[in-house]
């Protein structure tokens, strides 16, 4: 099924439908490679010209719209990028300090003093490090952590007590009392879920002193990045509370295929996943905000969106700068996966086309090969898209 077109007229359908036939072509391709059903897989492309948007679907599935919720995942770690840049722009702090040092304009440091926040390397850490995760702090949400029954922390906890409310103190705290790190700062690069949540707490604690007031992570997005008030409003949030694990209507449910059925994921505590994976938004927001901020038409000025396209990782030919990515005949942005849902968010300078592909499933039936499968598509998908209008597709 075809969303609404943008224009309305016979050549505009007529390419939708061209973009429909090439992107349910990864669809099926996904099943057949993985023999199992892919329900939906969704694509967002917007040109210099017009906007395009197919939602391709196995038979029996509800195709996902514009306007449909999802869980955006890691592309959360691009928005807490933004806004640690922004506070740079502003001078409100400097990404090449140390975490240790004080906040520009007073004497609190960047991170908390108290005996959970001695992790190892932090008198030698920066913000610079952590947004480009050459900083080597473990990464408690993917990594296994020593004493809890070879799981990462985040999924030991989740399993003694879904509705646990995860905290940033909690989380370093556990980096303090086990004492692991993967490496001293700038020694490589390994990516670090738990290293964007230090990054949170940097941005709570900024915001809470320029304020005069107590101030969250989420209240800085809120209030400079995508609400009411921010230069490009957006319909997105960012959720912090273990409770709140309903999605907005309308939404799509996940789907996780295992060895030993399917799992439909839609309420999740996200609360181990603040500034790093806690996102939710639709296709169509996401666009708008990878496209503006791309292009130096959003908070960041053109200056620092190049800062953070092109600040050199720790290794050679790494492609993460400063919570972005270079995907080839793509662009610049980020991908995300979280219970269910991958995605995809990025924006080609060169053509100025961006796009959002996202798919509403994990594969593990075979286990790491049939995921990798799953995020392989997306690519493929917005390869595919990009062919049929002319533009560079695969390389």
């Amino acid at each position: 099924m075809l969303a609404a077109c943008s224009k309305g007229d016979g050549k505009h359908n007529l390419v939708e439908k061209q973009i429909y036939t090439s992107v349910d072509s990864v669809r099926v391709a996904l099943e057949r490679s993985n023999n199992i059903e892919v329900p939906s897989l969704n694509v967002y492309i917007q040109t210099p010209d017009d906007i395009y948007f197919v939602s391709t679907t196995s038979q029996g599935t509800e195709p996902v719209r514009r306007n449909t919720n999802y869980r955006f995942a890691s592309v959360t770690k691009n928005f807490t990028a933004t806004a640690i840049l922004y506070m740079h722009q502003l001078k409100w702090l400097n990404i090449k300090d140390q975490v240790t040092a004080a906040i520009p304009g007073s004497n609190q440091p960047y991170v908390p003093t108290g005996t959970a926040w001695n992790f190892p390397y932090k008198q030698e850490i920066t913000i610079e490090q952590l947004l480009k995760h050459s900083a080597g702090v473990y990464d408690l949400d993917n990594d296994t952590v020593p004493g809890y029954n070879g799981l990462p922390y985040t999924e030991y906890m989740v399993q003694q007590d879904p509705n646990h409310q995860f905290t940033s103190s909690e989380l370093v705290g556990v980096l303090t009392e086990k004492n692991i790190s993967y490496w001293a700062p700038d020694q490589g690069y390994h990516y670090s879920n738990t290293g964007y949540t230090i990054l949170g707490e940097i941005i709570a604690r900024v915001y809470s002193q320029r304020s005069g007031t107590m101030k969250t992570y989420g209240d800085f997005l809120r209030d400079k990045v995508h609400g009411k008030e921010s230069k490009v409003p957006l319909s997105l949030s960012f959720v912090h509370d273990a409770l709140d694990q309903q999605l907005p209507q309308p939404y799509v449910k996940g789907r996780i295929i295992t060895e030993t059925g399917i799992e439909i994921t839609d309420k999740v505590n996200m609360s181990q996943h603040v500034a790093e994976g806690n996102g939710i938004g639709t296709m169509e927001h996401l666009n708008k905000y990878i496209r503006t901020l791309m292009k130096g038409e959003n908070i960041l000025s053109k200056e620092t969106v190049q800062m953070m396209q092109h600040t050199p990782g720790p290794e050679a030919g790494n492609p993460y700068s400063l919570g972005c990515t270079l995907f080839p005949n793509l662009g610049y942005g980020h991908n995300g996966a979280t219970n269910g849902y991958l995605n995809l968010v990025c924006y080609d300078p060169l053509t100025d086309v961006s796009i959002v592909v996202m798919l509403p499933l994990w594969d593990l039936s075979s286990g790491n090969a049939s995921f990798i499968n799953c995020i392989k598509a997306m690519s493929e998908a917005g390869w595919a898209a990009r062919e049929v209008l002319g533009y560079p597709g695969k390389p």
